[in-house]
């Protein structure tokens, strides 16, 4: 039983990587990485991606230095690797399955149990439709995300959690009309099961991200404006994913008129004083939401 780290030989976001697996069971493996303070977002599949700076802490910490080939002869014998031909698709029921648990722990009447099922189950179909590319069951993983990160520094309301689950619900690539069908979903949906002014309050929300502009006073829609777009500050690889994803729910617009378009909206945003609402999204994604979008914008300019 150990934990097990290889040479750091990876390149990528201006380091190289190294993995850690254990030979064991992913139980032994998540919790060492508790204790090492390695975050959740660095596990993949089957080990987790850490940087050459933190790999002395883990070995001081207990784990093992071996090779990258003896690691990855461990990691089959041990049953918990995943080929990489299964990745995709393992990825995406682990994403699933990780939604569903996350709707069932929102705090609910005890009595709507079984209705509170139904429409975690009917939000989670529509947001893995066939022809979504980003507004998928990935980027509603990734806004609550985003809303915990936010939670850390101020309290986030289980309407402004609701509205993220709801927020592109509908989604047939119409802008502001897609809120609006979103935001009736939401009152339907959870008209019968919860109080009428917060309700009334997730559907407002909902409507809020058409917009993506809460007034200075609105807490609760800073919070979810902020989540929805974190995407902007993401990694270089992860940003390019998401603006291939974008092209491809506009694939029936002709390029020039595409890249015309994206072009107006990203000069838009990067004319806004701020782009984050609350202070937390300002001091974690303000300045590399813009560096990703002035990068879009030069290449879209550049054709």
């Amino acid at each position: 039983m150990a934990i097990l780290v290889d040479p750091p030989r990876w390149p990528a976001h201006g380091t190289v990587w190294a993995h850690m697996v254990s030979d064991t069971s992913l139980e032994e493996l998540h919790s060492f990485a508790r204790a090492a303070g390695v975050p959740p977002r660095a596990f993949d599949l089957d080990h987790y991606d850490v940087p050459a700076d933190r790999v002395p802490v883990l070995l001081a910490a207990g784990a093992v230095a071996v090779s990258g080939r003896e690691l990855l002869g461990r990691l089959r014998a041990s049953g918990l690797r995943v080929p990489g031909r299964e990745r995709d698709a393992e990825r995406a029921r682990r994403r699933r399955t990780s939604l569903t648990r996350r709707w069932a722990t929102i705090d609910h009447p005890a009595e709507a149990e079984h209705a509170w099922a139904a429409i975690g189950a009917d939000l989670l179909a529509r947001w893995t439709q066939s022809h979504r590319h980003y507004h998928d069951d990935t980027h509603l993983a990734e806004v609550l995300d985003h809303l915990e990160t936010l939670a850390a520094a101020a309290p986030v309301p289980r309407a402004v959690v609701l509205a993220a689950w709801f927020h592109d619900a509908v989604y047939d690539g119409v802008p502001g009309r897609d809120e609006v069908r979103s935001a009736r979903l939401a009152a339907t949906a959870l008209g019968p099961h919860l109080p009428q002014a917060e309700v009334a309050e997730v559907a407002r929300l909902v409507g809020l991200t058409a917009t993506h502009a809460p007034d200075v006073t609105d807490e609760a829609g800073a919070a979810l404006c902020d989540a929805d777009l974190a995407v902007l500050a993401s990694s270089p690889r992860r940003y390019a994913a998401y603006a291939t994803a974008v092209r491809a729910e506009y694939g029936h617009v002709p390029d020039g008129d595409f890249r015309r378009g994206r072009a107006e909206v990203l000069r838009a945003l990067l004319a806004h004083e701020q782009l984050f609402a609350t202070p937390e999204g300002r001091r974690r994604w303000e300045q590399a939401a813009r560096r990703n979008l002035a990068a879009e914008l030069t290449g879209l300019d550049a054709g």
